[in-house]
């Protein structure tokens, strides 16, 4: 239940005012509110996903500072003829997705490419039609993020454009308590390039 909890809070946060090419100071806000509610959330024991122990030293999430070069703009391409499949958890669960689309995007020089994802079974509760799901590995992992990489929440846009604030991705659950089933990045997925944008590690187990 608390996953379920947590991934309304990342919607909520992922529709929370983000505009490509808005005032800069105004991205720079949503972006840290989105991350102060992110840290709410961890800080109340009926959401967070911490361990009691590490619960009683919790005082903030670290996060990178905010970088609005990790606001991008990326082109929507949609695979409405992907097929259904498995994908592979820290358990032995394996949820349905399908691959929604690819997401192209540009940072600097280097011309980047995400597959977003659809889970078939929760996109069937009230709420979470329009729900997309990106996660990520980069070279920051094992470093100053979590090995198992990070993830973000979408919605599905009108469009063939999506915004995609990186300073709002977040960990996998498992990465501070084991006891929850978390999505593995899917290799594909896995850019060679440092995001240092959003959550960072501390380590917990």
């Amino acid at each position: 239940m608390r996953t379920i909890q947590f991934i309304t809070l990342a919607l909520a946060t992922a529709l929370s005012s983000i505009s490509y090419g808005q005032d800069i100071n105004d991205q720079i806000r949503a972006s840290l509110q989105a991350q102060a509610e992110l840290d709410s959330s961890f800080a109340d024991r009926s959401e967070s996903p911490l361990t009691e122990s590490d619960f009683k030293n919790f005082t903030s999430l670290p996060f990178f500072p905010v970088d609005t070069n990790w606001i991008v703009e990326c082109t929507l391409i949609r695979t409405p003829d992907s097929e259904p499949f498995e994908m592979p958890t820290s358990t032995n669960r394996r949820p349905v997705y399908r691959v929604f689309g690819e997401l192209h995007f540009t940072y600097g020089d280097s011309s980047l490419v995400l597959n977003v994802y659809q889970n078939l079974d929760l996109i069937k509760r009230p709420g979470f039609e329009d729900y997309l799901f990106l996660p990520f590995g980069d070279e920051t992992n094992g470093n100053s993020t979590y090995g198992g990489g990070r993830y973000l929440d979408l919605r599905i846009p009108e469009g063939d454009t999506i915004v995609v604030d990186f300073n709002r991705c977040y960990h996998p659950l498992c990465a501070y308590n084991n006891r929850y089933s978390c999505p593995k990045i899917p290799f594909e997925n896995i850019l060679n390039v440092p995001i240092k944008a959003g959550v960072k590690y501390e380590g917990h187990h």
